[in-house]
């Protein structure tokens, strides 16, 4: 299934006050938009990111997205709704099976939240699905100064984006939408789609006044993590060997219960140790068959998911493998590759080193692989 998200980011902002629209205004050193940009294509879920931007402010768009790969901006209409429709119809020449829809002010989108979105379609039935946050205030009608009634909250909700939906079907009803509509789920509604609630979070609140560059400012307060991981797995039968989710041919094999990738299990444990989430055996047990003969790689990204569903950032991983053979050097690129698809970071944030340790001990005598990995990360201070 292919996921492609749509970035809104044409209008004026001007409640939010600086000078110059909100979403190219800095949070921690960064404009917001770039912190939105990096939320929706660092999550492995989303093959890739459109930015719909007011033609005018061309330059401050480069400026805020310089570094980040990504196509060519689309000029966005007189209205969000025009905007989000220029942005669907930019995608018509490829068209993705999922679009999401997402406000560059909404800037600290949780990957847990997109997780909940992309698990809806799971179900044949549904059109979209929206993130939404239940009204717990009470609420009053009111006019002239005066209370003058009440409003049933029990069925009301706060709506947040990313709003996801089969493309075809939200292209359709865009184009026949009457104009006026204040998001994507409004516009499916009256079109007759099906649209799922899924779980929203506060981190994915918008920011509109002042106020709220504040909010986002404590909200990219992070503490630096570090922690280690180690892995041993001795040879057996075989004609190949599984190392940092690559398979490389060899005259033996790796023993283990799972595929044996000791640079994927010491990378795993480092990534469990920064949020002190146990060890790989805990969450994969050997004397579970499940995990029997399974491929590491969702290993990896179960480690990486947790880290980022407690709003972590990883910043950079490095592993190294101690072995007299295979040489490792011709696949070392291909090992970086494959670890930052897992992770959902870039190639320059892996690093893949070998040694050998002067045919000393098990490894040097030839009858096994170790690995060791360091990952560094970044966690909200109230994490």
């Amino acid at each position: 299934m292919r996921i492609h998200a749509i970035i809104v980011a044409a209008g004026s902002g001007i409640r939010a006050g600086g000078g110059i629209p909100k979403q190219y205004r800095a949070v921690a050193g960064r404009p917001l938009l770039r912190h939105a940009v990096q939320a929706l294509a660092g999550h492995p879920g989303i093959h890739g990111v459109t930015v719909v931007i007011n033609p005018e402010c061309r330059a401050l768009y480069d400026e805020a997205v310089a570094g980040i790969a990504l196509p060519a901006p689309i000029a966005g209409g007189a209205t969000r709704q025009a905007s989000v429709l220029a942005g669907l119809e930019a995608l018509s020449m490829d068209p993705p099976d999922i679009v999401l829809v997402h406000d560059a002010a909404r800037a600290f989108v949780p990957a847990s939240l997109i997780d909940g979105l992309l698990a809806a379609f799971a179900d044949p039935a549904v059109d979209g699905a929206c993130p939404a946050l239940p009204q717990v205030d009470s609420l009053r009608r009111g006019a002239d100064g005066r209370f003058s009634g009440s409003v049933d909250r029990d069925d009301l909700w706060r709506v947040q984006t990313p709003q996801a939906f089969r493309y075809p079907a939200i292209r359709a009803a865009h184009r026949a939408a009457a104009p006026g509509a204040t998001d994507e789920v409004a516009i499916a509604l009256d079109a007759g789609l099906n649209v799922a609630i899924t779980p929203g979070d506060e981190r994915a609140f918008k920011v509109t006044e002042p106020a709220d560059f504040a909010k986002a400012a404590a909200m990219t307060a992070y503490s630096s993590r570090a922690a280690s991981g180690f892995d041993v797995h001795r040879f057996g039968p075989g004609d190949h060997v599984w190392l940092c989710g690559i398979k490389v041919p060899h005259d033996a094999g790796l023993i283990g219960h799972s595929d044996a990738d000791a640079g994927l299990h010491a990378l795993t444990d480092a990534l469990l140790g920064t949020i002190a989430a146990g060890d790989i055996g805990d969450h994969f047990p050997p004397s579970d068959d499940r995990w029997r003969g399974a491929a590491s790689d969702q290993f990896l990204a179960h480690a990486a998911s947790l880290v980022r569903d407690r709003g972590g950032i990883i910043d950079h991983v490095d592993i190294t493998l101690i072995c007299e053979r295979p040489k490792v050097g011709p696949h070392r690129g291909a090992m970086r590759a494959r670890i930052a698809a897992i992770l959902g970071i870039g190639e320059d944030r892996v690093s893949v080193k070998a040694t050998t340790t002067e045919k000393l001990g098990f490894t040097g005598r030839q009858e096994g692989i170790a690995a060791q990995a360091m990952a560094s990360v970044r966690l909200p201070e109230a994490a």
